[in-house]
């Protein structure tokens, strides 16, 4: 008989493949005991098959047996063949027409070219099915249950650490997230340099010349991010952005993600972000047009207006730069160009020189805290809704522990609670929110030339972006020399300062 060989492993974080070494172990075993020939081995290692999930190594051997190459498969149990019901069904089918059996070293041998044999394979495939299925909704049940009390779902998050608690008798009864404060503070200083301008790339590259490790770093895995390195300790740009977008950090628990009942619910451990600055972080990195695949940003972050609310005022494209001029006169200089057709070409150093000083003028005067005018009243009543609802789920949960309700009542109450919650964070997410509003504040006053003059640039383009709605360049009014500053159209938002 030619054997093959099949092993398969749900779960192997570490991807040490040990489980899968051992089945293949014992199924070299059975062959030989057999009187068998393995012609050929096969695994899929952490890689579940009740959702249909691809297996290389199930496709490589099911080829093999349409194509007669072997004659019977060894399994270390059918449940490591197959656990979906229409993946079962078909492959029963193939095997038979093949002529192909099934042997397993903890299980009978299945002749699928009988009646018996078919059906003795599927009888064993729904209990593995359902052994499967029932694990899920055990699985689903405490998970939900965790969601509830807000309790984190796995490993301790970065910014806390895991404190557990024991009985008399020394065995492990719960834990507590309790805040470490080195990486918390690392989880600050990122929420605090993107609100003052700072950007994703410039972070990252910050983080690793600090030779600060990055989350998870340390810990075996199988597969790494392109460009990390075996220990995992370099940052890169998604996990900076994952990490100062995450509800938890204002302890907020995220329960099943884009699905129809996701829901934010209150967590277990504190907080290490304030609820303002989570909010101007998520409307910064989530502004429209942030980030679009397939879209070359020329000078992005090189220049005060390209590729930013630089606009051409012909045909409102995004403005470049590039260096026009005579070398013969020494008269080459930086421009800011039209990136679509070329409408418009203006001094880049007269301009950005222009701006800064309108700008600067309009943060000097008494009343520049109008510039940030903006309707905060629904998002902090949402808000404050918010809070009030997350507090009554606290308490009901804590009723139930004192046994003041039952589990029915209790799953009553956080249904409605939950809902009602839903609502009110929608709210408060579609309110208007100003990410850089604290840099424009400290930048206002007195001493607004100077704190312009030592920004950086991706500070004024963060003041910019606050501020204004666009600068427009705008085709010259007479040829000649000189600036003409009535060829730069300033747009302020909510109408604030003069055009």
């Amino acid at each position: 008989m030619r054997d093959a060989v099949y092993a398969r492993i749900s779960e192997d974080d570490l991807g040490t493949e040990r489980g899968v070494n051992r089945q293949l172990e014992d199924g070299r075993a059975l062959s030989a005991a057999r009187g068998g020939q393995v012609v050929m081995e096969l695994h899929d290692n952490d890689v579940s098959a009740l959702n249909g999930a691809h297996r290389p190594g199930y496709e490589t051997l099911m080829a093999a047996a349409t194509s007669r190459q072997i004659d019977r498969i060894i399994v270390f149990h059918t449940s490591r063949l197959w656990r979906n019901h229409r993946e079962r069904a078909d492959g029963i089918d193939q095997l038979k027409a093949a002529g192909v059996s099934v042997l397993s070293v903890k299980g009978p041998e299945l002749d699928l070219q009988t009646a018996a044999g078919r059906m003795m394979a599927g009888i064993l495939g729904e209990f593995d099915t359902a052994e499967s299925e029932i694990k899920g909704e055990r699985v689903a049940r405490a998970a939900l249950e965790r969601a509830q009390q807000g309790r984190a779902n796995g490993a301790v998050l970065y910014g806390w650490r895991r404190v557990y608690t024991f009985d008399e008798q020394g065995r492990r009864t719960g834990f507590n997230d309790e805040v470490d404060e080195e990486e918390a503070e690392v989880v600050r200083s990122i929420v605090a340099r993107l609100l003052d301008g700072g950007t994703l790339r410039g972070i990252t590259e910050y983080l690793n010349e600090q030779g600060i490790p990055a989350p998870g770093a340390g810990q075996r895995r199988s597969h790494r991010a392109k460009g990390q390195n075996d220990t995992g300790t370099l940052w890169n740009k998604t996990s900076v952005k994952k990490l100062a977008l995450r509800h938890a950090n204002v302890g907020l628990r995220l329960h099943h993600r884009g699905r129809p009942d996701e829901a934010l619910l209150p967590a277990a451990w504190p907080p290490i972000v304030s609820q303002d600055d989570h909010d101007r972080v998520i409307a910064l990195l989530s502004a429209p047009g942030r980030g679009v695949k397939g879209v070359a940003r020329p000078g992005s972050r090189l220049h005060l207006l390209s590729w930013g609310i630089g606009e051409c005022g012909v045909c409102g494209s995004h403005l470049r730069v590039a260096r026009k001029g005579n070398m013969r006169y020494g008269a080459m200089k930086q421009l800011y160009f039209c990136d679509t057709k070329g409408c418009v070409g203006r001094d880049r150093d007269r301009v950005d020189d222009f701006v800064g000083r309108v700008v600067i003028a309009r943060l000097s005067q008494p009343d520049a805290a109008d510039l940030l005018a903006q309707d905060d009243k629904a998002m902090v009543e949402a808000l404050a809704r918010a809070d009030a609802l997350r507090a009554k789920l606290a308490k009901a949960a804590d009723d139930y522990v004192d046994e003041r309700i039952t589990a029915e009542q209790l799953h009553r109450i956080t249904a409605r609670l939950r809902a009602q919650l839903t609502e009110v964070e929608t709210t408060a997410r579609s309110a208007h929110v100003t990410p850089h509003a604290k840099l424009v504040m400290e930048m206002a006053g007195a001493n607004a030339e100077t704190i312009w003059s030592e920004a950086t640039l991706n500070q004024k383009r963060a003041v910019l972006s606050t501020l204004l709605k666009a600068v427009r360049i705008l085709p010259v009014l007479r040829r000649g020399p000189g600036f003409d500053p009535r060829t730069v159209e300033i747009v302020w938002r909510g109408g604030s300062g003069d055009n």
